[in-house]
C-alpha cells in the first residue's frame, strides 16, 4: 500500500529535509583545557611469585604464601570487594636446551598477583607496607585516580569551549567574516590516570607522593559563518 501525502504536507515535509541536510558555510575548530585535581583513590597491585621442582609443590607453596597476604589485608581493614585478582599463571621453568636436544624442565614458577582498591590515598603507604610483610615479592605499580573526573572535567569543558571560540574567531576574523551560532558540539576524549611504578624493599617504609593528575578535554566545534 502507497500512502499518499495531501499537497501542503509534502511542501513541509520536502522544506524539513531540505533544512536538514543544506548547511551553509562553517568554520570547524578544536577546543583544549585541562584541569588540576588530587587524586582521591588509588590501586596497588601486588603479589607471589614461588618456585618449585613440581608444578604442584609450586602451586601450592604459592596457594600458602597469597592467603597470608590476603589474611594481612583484611586485618589491615582492606575489604574483600576491594581485592580482585589480576593474574594466576603456572610456568615450567627450562634449563638451556642442548644442540639438536629437547628441552628440559627444572621446576615451576607461580604467580598471583591481585589489585588493590585504597579509598583513601593517605593509607597507599601502609597498604604496601602490609603486602611486602606479609610476603608479597611482586609490587606491579600504583594509578592515582579521580573517582569522580567527569565532574572535575566540567570546568575543563568550559574553558576547551572558550579556546575553541577564541579560534574561531581569529579565523574568522583573518577571512573577513563573523562567527555565528555553534551548529555542532562533539567531545573528543579526556585523559585518564598516570601509573606510577616503583619498587619496595621489606623493612624500608614505604614514600608515597600522589601529587595532582591532569585531566585534559578537547571538543571539536563547528560555527557558523555569518558575512
Amino acid at each position: 500500500m502507497i500512502a499518499r501525502v495531501a499537497g501542503p504536507a509534502l511542501a513541509a515535509l520536502l522544506a524539513a529535509s531540505a533544512g536538514a541536510f543544506a548547511q551553509g558555510p562553517s568554520i570547524s575548530v578544536n577546543g583544549e583545557a585541562s584541569v588540576s585535581v588530587a587524586p582521591d583513590l588509588a590501586q596497588v597491585e601486588g603479589g607471589v611469585t614461588t618456585e618449585a621442582k613440581t608444578a604442584r609443590e609450586a602451586s601450592d607453596a604459592n596457594n600458602k604464601a597469597m592467603a597470608a597476604v590476603l589474611a594481612a589485608l583484611k586485618a589491615a581493614g582492606v575489604s574483600e570487594a576491594d581485592i580482585q585478582t589480576s593474574r594466576l599463571t603456572l610456568f615450567p621453568q627450562n634449563a638451556p636446551a642442548r644442540a639438536g636436544g629437547p628441552a628440559t624442565i627444572t621446576g615451576y614458577r607461580a604467580s598471583n598477583r591481585v589489585i588493590i582498591r585504597v579509598r583513601e590515598i593517605a593509607k597507599v603507604a601502609s597498604t604496601l607496607d602490609t603486602l611486602v610483610s606479609a610476603g608479597a615479592n611482586e609490587i606491579g605499580g600504583i594509578n592515582f585516580m579521580v573517582s569522580q573526573e567527569s565532574k572535575a572535567l566540567d570546568e575543563a569543558r568550559t574553558k576547551a569551549i572558550e579556546d575553541a571560540r577564541r579560534k574561531a574567531d581569529i579565523y574568522a576574523k583573518a577571512a573577513g567574516v563573523r562567527v555565528g551560532s555553534p551548529l555542532s558540539i562533539s567531545e573528543e576524549g579526556a585523559g585518564g590516570p598516570v601509573p606510577v611504578r616503583a619498587q619496595f624493599k621489606a623493612g624500608a617504609a614505604a614514600v608515597v607522593a600522589p601529587g595532582e593528575e591532569t585531566l585534559k578535554v578537547s571538543v571539536s566545534v563547528s560555527y557558523e559563518i555569518v558575512k
